[in-house]
């Protein structure tokens, strides 16, 4: 039937999302696109808009999968900061053990690429990472932090969330990604 997608949309997406994750923006070229996807340009053209589209779309997919894990796992309630520290960083280090993904974290190898990214690309992945920084805050002041001490911390734990994707792409072991993550949980 004319005008029917063919393909599932939602599958598609997926891979995409999977294509940006590996390669980030700049190097997830078109035909990368179409070979991770399954679709022709046109498909995909037709279907997700342009590049900076389908990003901004695989993106939010992205957070629609891993944010709701960061907020279970910051819903608590957590007897001290360190234990909401740890709370947030197994999840990360659950990401980064999964074979099923790509290394590293899609949304932090989008924040190194914010100058390859159009305006509305670079405002929502600023928005998604204040999301999480946000929601830290949130957890370590319910977790007994004050205001300043949650504020702190959740820069730091933003920030070594962000390190150990990194290192995770650049084939640091798991043993010591979970170092550094302890590290973090024993120092909040």
């Amino acid at each position: 039937m004319a005008g029917r997608k063919q393909f599932d949309v939602d599958e598609v997406l997926r891979r995409a999302m999977h294509v940006f994750w590996r390669w980030g923006y700049s190097d997830a070229s078109i035909e990368r696109l179409t070979e991770g996807t399954g679709l022709g340009r046109g498909s995909l053209y037709g279907t997700f808009g342009d590049k900076s589209s389908l990003f901004r779309k695989s993106l939010v997919r992205y957070a629609e999968t891993y944010h709701p894990l960061y907020e279970q796992a910051l819903s608590g309630p957590h007897p001290d900061p360190s234990a909401a520290v740890a709370a947030f960083l197994r999840v990360t280090m659950n990401r980064i053990a999964d074979p099923t993904v790509p290394d590293g974290c899609l949304l932090t190898l989008s924040v190194t690429q914010l100058p390859a990214l159009d305006a509305e690309s670079q405002a929502l992945v600023r928005a998604m990472v204040a999301g999480l920084r946000a929601m830290l805050e949130q957890a370590l002041w319910a977790a007994g932090a004050g205001q300043r001490e949650a504020a702190e911390l959740a820069l730091r734990t933003l920030a070594t969330n962000k390190s150990l994707a990194v290192l995770s792409r650049g084939g640091f072991s798991g043993e010591d990604l979970a170092t550094v993550a302890a590290a973090a949980a024993r120092m909040a």
